[in-house]
């Protein structure tokens, strides 16, 4: 089980019988589950100026998604989701799994997106394949432990209204010609490296995107928040750079990230098999 932030794919999820459960977006005075929210229309009122917020899932879809494993005859259930350090859902999943009729190990996995969602993929195989909790849990963390977001954004100005730029607040009041390259460490976002222009700076993204590779057999996510052109051409830089990718996986990202990292964002998840 997993939260919405993961940004796997609907019908993997389906695949491997991975529970999502939604954060909520609010704007202006309506509230909703993400997947209720066309991306189309986050991003009119992201550059509407209007009051967009994201927050952790409900409490009781916890409760119940936990209850309905339960029923269906989970004996434990693996729980994992996005950096306590960037939102309250850990906490919340905490809580509710005290409660829980099953055992429920909830993990923080310090990350977000499909660093988060490739990590909850290996651990649903392992699952899948009749792997018991200990096993499960040694394929997140091993998972987890390797993989890297790289992101570009074209301003750090949703970051900071939404309370989440962490160390890369440094980066802020930098020449708009400047654009902003970030990465996660520690469950925060922090500064990577910046770069003179977008086409220099989706340069630079692939080019560390292959270092991390560093020749290994991996998974790669192209994410995007309303950039599916940019993210197209950057999916076409990274299939020539890194043949040796196992899997490539095209998606959009959360729109619960999308709000923080504004449109036109596009990431790159580089996950060692």
């Amino acid at each position: 089980m997993t939260d919405s932030t993961s940004s796997i794919p609907a019908s993997l999820a389906a695949q491997w019988g991975i529970t999502v459960v939604p954060t909520q977006i609010r704007i202006g005075d309506h509230v909703r589950a993400e997947h209720n929210v066309p991306t189309e229309v986050l991003v009119r009122a992201l550059e509407g100026n209007m009051d967009v917020a994201t927050s952790a899932p409900d409490p009781a879809g916890f409760r119940w998604a936990y209850e309905d494993l339960a029923a269906r005859g989970a004996d434990e259930v693996i729980s994992v989701h996005i950096s306590s350090r960037q939102s309250e859902t850990y906490e919340i999943a905490r809580k509710a799994a005290a409660q829980s009729r099953v055992p429920v190990h909830v993990v923080d996995s310090g990350t977000t997106g499909m660093s988060l969602g490739y990590a909850v993929l290996a651990a649903a195989r392992v699952a899948g394949a009749g792997g018991g909790a200990r096993r499960v849990m040694d394929a997140l963390a091993k998972r987890l432990e390797g993989s890297a977001e790289l992101i570009y954004v074209d301003t750090l100005e949703y970051l900071r209204k939404g309370g989440r730029i962490g160390a890369a607040t440094a980066m802020l009041g930098s020449a708009l010609s400047l654009k902003p390259l970030l990465t996660m460490i520690n469950g925060q976002v922090a500064p990577l490296a910046r770069a003179l222009g977008t086409e220099r700076a989706l340069r630079k993204l692939v080019d560390t995107a292959v270092q991390r590779a560093n020749g290994r057999t991996v998974d790669i996510a192209i994410e995007h928040f309303g950039a599916e052109a940019r993210a197209g051409k950057l999916a076409s830089r990274v299939k020539a750079r890194l043949p040796e990718a196992r899997e490539i996986t095209f998606t959009e990202v959360s729109s619960t990230i999308g709000v923080h990292l504004g449109p036109g964002a596009v990431g790159i998840t580089v996950s060692p098999t």
